[in-house]
């Protein structure tokens, strides 16, 4: 018998577009991630194309941990697990399970749509979660609330990112004043791996009070963030005239990381900034700071935003 195969209309599979208030945004089923967005038909993230392959991660959901595993290789509760290496080069792990996987809608409307995920248990990691994100635009700009609830009859170790580049209307990397609400930083090795942490006040690193980033290269986590009276950090980009965007994330995301796209390849490389809400740190399923984790049936909620503000 022959079957019907359905023809993807993207490499990235099917697309959604929801607009409100002149904020309009494109979410994609592959990696349920974030293709395009833009204020009165500027924009403001740094996309992709529908025939391209998403490239650096460009708008991905990264969990159940974000960022680097150290040889993919960490242990739960005394249990030793070995995830897929799929960032050869550095022999890691990156960016968790389900930036390349296929999300379901569940509710599509003129200004949001909802989509989900089945994470199915693994020998790297054996915990099904079921994955929702809702994405929504409004008066404010882009809005997206991420829950994440453990479907096993054990705890389950979690930690959720994504990975927006920003885009500052007319403005060059280096022209860019960035403010980081970060206290410290993590320290990397030639891996990228985290080897220990250190303040950045006073150094080079010191974006808690806003500096043009000029020639800095950035791929840094940032912690010990500080928090308005909402319980939000927030992470600001400038234009030299003024105006820019605001990145904001609720009291569920304790870290930032901010890469200037200096190892992409050309035409994207420097040309955005990457501002990515973090749950944890890089390498948190091994070391275990600030690691989720789950009671069986339990969840977990977190929002972020991203909102353009006017010269």
């Amino acid at each position: 018998m022959d079957v019907a195969i359905e023809t993807v209309p993207s490499l990235s599979g099917t697309e959604w577009t929801i607009a409100a208030h002149g904020h309009e945004a494109v979410v994609v089923e592959v990696g349920g991630a974030l293709r395009a967005y833009r204020h009165q038909g500027t924009d403001l993230v740094d996309g992709y194309e529908p025939a391209e392959l998403c490239p650096g991660s460009a708008g991905k959901v990264m969990a159940p941990w974000p960022n680097r595993i150290r040889d993919g290789r960490y242990t739960f509760e005394g249990s030793p697990y070995q995830l897929p290496v799929t960032e050869v080069a550095r022999h890691t792990a990156i960016h968790g399970l389900v930036n390349w996987v296929r999300w379901t809608p569940v509710a599509v409307h003129d200004d949001h749509v909802v989509l989900d995920h089945l994470l199915v248990p693994q020998p790297g990691y054996p915990w099904p979660l079921h994955l929702r994100t809702h994405w929504a635009v409004g008066p404010d700009g882009l809005t997206v609330t991420h829950r994440v609830t453990n479907l096993s009859e054990r705890p389950a170790p979690f930690g959720l990112a994504t990975h927006p580049y920003l885009l500052v209307p007319g403005s060059a990397v280096d022209d860019v004043t960035l403010t980081v609400p970060g206290q410290s930083r993590v320290l990397l090795d030639s891996r990228l791996l985290p080897i220990g942490t250190a303040r950045v006040t006073g150094t080079e690193f010191d974006f808690s009070g806003g500096r043009r980033i000029g020639a800095a290269v950035l791929d840094v986590a940032f912690g010990d963030v500080a928090r308005g009276d909402d319980g939000r950090s927030v992470v600001t980009l400038r234009a030299p005239a003024g105006g820019g965007i605001d990145v904001w994330a609720d009291e569920s995301f304790g870290w930032w990381q901010v890469f200037t796209g200096d190892t992409l390849a050309p035409p994207r490389q420097r040309r955005s900034i990457a501002v990515e809400p973090m749950t944890c740190p890089p390498d948190a399923l091994r070391s275990g700071r600030d690691v989720v984790v789950l009671p069986p049936g339990g969840s977990w909620q977190g929002s972020w935003g991203i909102s353009p503000v006017a010269a």
